[in-house]
């Protein structure tokens, strides 16, 4: 298994705007895990192209039976900057469609702050709903101006959990592997995978 992440390096940062107005008609999505159910609220109006692609992924059942691989926690983050998140999305990490635009972080208001669901991704413009992270506590060194990737772009943000973090807290207590197949990412892989048995609009 190869993992698309790029979330591997150090870094300090710009602190990003404040949070976007929520519309009453903003799309609830439930993630139905065999840890739980969690509940996130996605911000179209603010990260347009980032949460279409998540809703697309939502709506053609391309989460069903796929789940969490990945759980970053102070003792495992190489860099020692303290980084808490896991990931997830597709197992076989494979984009369904095309890469999507890179969306800034002072483009959209939302920081990579506890609950915040951002778009993993190697260089700008090469990530994907396919594999996307939440964050868990303060990792507002993840937003644009960051220096955790040496392009400074930051993670598209373009999300937040609105229920079920302790869940997101359960899978990252998980048990990991020792060895990866990925440099950044030595003990960070779940021993078992997380399911997400189905992804739906509520």
């Amino acid at each position: 298994m190869r993992f698309i992440f790029g979330l591997g390096l150090g870094l300090t940062l710009a602190a990003c705007s404040s949070e976007p107005q929520l519309s009453n008609l903003a799309p609830v999505v439930i993630l139905e895990t065999t840890a739980g159910p969690i509940e996130i609220t996605v911000y179209p109006e603010a990260a347009p192209m980032s949460a279409a692609d998540f809703l697309r992924y939502v709506d053609g059942g391309l989460y069903n039976e796929q789940g969490f691989y990945r759980t970053v926690r102070a003792d495992n983050d190489p860099r020692g900057m303290g980084m808490s998140l896991i990931q997830g999305g597709r197992l076989d990490q494979e984009m369904i469609g095309g890469p999507i635009a890179h969306e800034l972080t002072t483009q959209t208001g939302i920081s990579n702050r506890d609950g915040a669901v951002a778009i993993a991704r190697l260089e700008p413009g090469t990530g994907s709903a396919a594999y996307f992270f939440i964050n868990i506590g303060n990792n507002d060194f993840l937003d644009t101006g960051g220096t955790r990737n040496p392009d400074g772009q930051g993670y598209a943000t373009f999300a937040r959990v609105t229920d079920g973090l302790d869940v997101v807290r359960a899978i990252q207590s998980g048990e990991v592997i020792a060895t990866s197949s990925e440099a950044a990412t030595q003990g960070q892989i779940l021993a078992k995978p997380v399911i997400i048995t189905r992804a739906y609009r509520k």
